[in-house]
């Protein structure tokens, strides 16, 4: 069976309009949260579904575009971020993989909020900025980036973390992680390079100028 995969764009910078493009070509359904309604936009996207209190959008005029069942309005004062909204959402369509555009830059009570969702029951497969590709990985995953370039893996959720590695220059296979470590800037020595979590999750940040194709995933 295969695995339905949703797309969410969210409010702060996001990549190039062509890798947005190449995101959203990987989804069946697409959902805009609040202002990220304007990166789709930019990206010559359109949305199935907006959702939000829409504060951050300057002019709430453009909602009218939309055919109105599909524009989902919650009010300011509530328990969910947007972004929070949008994914829970895709959930509710059915899709088990999602992939979240956008929320580079800007607030960094925001940044850390996108952050808190990798240390949840159901986080986002990907999450890729302006500048930044980040994907959830809990058990085998060949690496896109290139030798020679920087990747930072960070453990998230709960109990220890447990991996193995191939094509790295400092090895995790000797390592235990549990929240609160971190491995920064190791290196790529060969492509594919691997890493096999053997228990627990980690997340894996790339630069998205390491990544061919604007860090679009295989």
């Amino acid at each position: 069976m295969q695995t339905l995969t949703g797309c969410v764009f969210t409010g702060g910078e996001g990549p190039p309009a062509r890798s947005c493009r190449l995101y959203a070509e990987e989804a069946a359904i697409i959902v805009a949260a609040d202002s990220g309604l304007l990166l789709a936009r930019a990206a010559g996207i359109r949305p199935d579904y907006i959702i939000g209190d829409m504060d951050s959008l300057p002019d709430t005029g453009i909602l009218a575009e939309y055919d109105a069942a599909r524009v989902i309005r919650f009010p300011r004062e509530k328990d969910y971020t947007d972004t929070e909204l949008a994914l829970n959402l895709l959930r509710e369509k059915g899709c088990a993989r999602s992939i979240l555009v956008g929320g580079g830059g800007g607030r960094l009570d925001h940044l850390l909020a996108v952050y808190s969702l990798f240390h949840r029951s159901s986080p986002p497969s990907v999450w890729v900025t302006d500048k930044y590709e980040v994907v959830y990985i809990k058990e085998k995953y060949r690496l896109t980036a290139r030798p020679g370039e920087e990747v930072s893996f960070f453990p998230v959720g709960e109990g220890s973390v447990r991996m193995k590695s191939r094509g790295l220059k400092w090895p995790l296979d000797s390592l235990e992680w549990r929240t609160g470590d971190a491995g920064v800037s190791n290196i790529v020595t060969e492509a594919p390079a691997e890493i096999e979590v053997l228990s627990g999750a980690v997340i894996l940040l790339s630069a998205l100028s390491a990544l061919p194709q604007g860090g679009l995933l295989s």
